[in-house]
C-alpha cells in the first residue's frame, strides 16, 4: 500500500457509497447476476484502496439494505456467501493496512454465523486508525431513525433524559453512526440518483455525486474524479461563504 497523499481543505474526511449496477453489469455481458456481485467485491478492494492512498478517514458502504431481504431467496444466499467470503478473504489484510471495521445495521435476527463473523471483524480491527471501513449491512435510514426515537423515548420515560434536552445531538448520539462523522461526499454509481433510504439524517449536508459507471467498473479513476467534483463545490452548510468556511474548519 503506497503513502497517503498529504490531507487539505478539499479532501473528504468521510466518502460513502451507494454501489448500484452490479445486476446490470452482469445483465450486460449476459452474464448471471453472482457474477456482478463477485465483480462488484474486486471494487470494494480497489475503493478501500482509493480511500487509503488519498487520505479519506471514514469510508460507508452499502453492502446490504433491510430491503434487499425482498430479493429472491437464491440471490440473498449468494450475498450472505460473498460477505463470508470477504470476510475470511480479506479481514486479515484490511488488518494489516491499518483499516478499523465497523459495522451499522440491525443484527438481531441475522443468522449465528453471520453475526459471529461482523463481531470478529471488528473486534480483530478495532484499534485500528489509518481508515475506518463503515459497512451498512442489514441497514435501513428509516428504520435507524425510529429505532434512535424509540430509544430517546425509553430514556425520557426511565428518567435519564429531560425532554427539554433533546436536540439534534441528543438524537445523532442513538444513531448507529453516533461515533462516525457525518458523510462530506456520498458517491452512487450506475446513473440513479436517488439516496434510496441510506444515511438520510447524516447526510443533510452531504456533496452528492452521481456516476453512470456500474459498481463493478468503479475504479481509482472513478473515484479520483468525484474527489476532483467534491473539490470544486463550496460548501455553505446554510451560511454565507465566509462563515460556511468557519463552520467546515471546526
Amino acid at each position: 500500500m503506497s503513502v497517503a497523499a498529504p490531507r487539505t481543505d478539499q479532501t473528504p474526511a468521510h466518502v460513502a457509497v451507494i454501489m448500484d449496477g452490479n445486476g446490470r453489469w452482469a445483465k450486460a455481458r449476459g452474464l448471471p447476476r453472482h457474477e456482478g456481485h463477485r465483480r462488484g467485491l474486486d471494487a470494494v478492494r480497489r475503493i478501500v484502496r482509493s480511500a487509503i492512498e488519498h487520505n479519506v478517514r471514514y469510508l460507508t458502504i452499502y453492502s446490504f439494505s433491510s430491503e434487499n431481504w425482498r430479493r429472491p431467496a437464491e440471490e440473498v444466499a449468494m450475498l450472505m456467501g460473498l460477505l463470508k467470503r470477504f470476510i475470511r478473504n480479506d479481514l486479515a489484510d484490511l488488518h494489516k493496512n491499518g483499516v478499523r471495521v465497523h459495522i451499522i445495521g440491525e443484527r438481531e435476527n441475522l443468522s449465528a454465523d453471520i453475526a459471529g463473523l461482523l463481531t470478529e471483524a471488528e473486534s480483530l480491527t478495532r484499534n485500528n486508525t489509518r481508515l475506518t471501513l463503515v459497512v451498512a449491512f442489514n441497514y435501513g435510514a428509516r428504520q435507524e431513525i425510529v429505532a434512535a426515537a424509540r430509544r430517546l423515548a425509553l430514556d425520557v420515560r426511565e428518567g435519564r433524559l429531560g425532554v427539554d434536552a433533546i436536540g439534534e445531538d441528543a438524537f445523532a448520539a442513538r444513531l448507529d453512526t453516533a461515533d462516525i462523522p457525518d458523510p462530506d461526499l456520498i458517491i452512487r454509481t450506475s446513473g440513479e440518483m436517488r439516496l434510496s433510504n441510506f444515511l438520510l439524517w447524516q447526510a443533510a449536508y452531504a456533496e452528492l455525486v452521481f456516476l453512470p459507471v456500474l459498481w463493478p467498473d468503479f475504479d481509482e479513476a472513478a473515484f479520483v474524479g468525484a474527489l476532483r467534483l467534491y473539490a470544486q463545490r463550496e460548501r455553505r452548510f446554510g451560511a454565507v461563504p465566509e462563515r460556511a468556511v468557519a463552520l467546515s474548519a471546526s
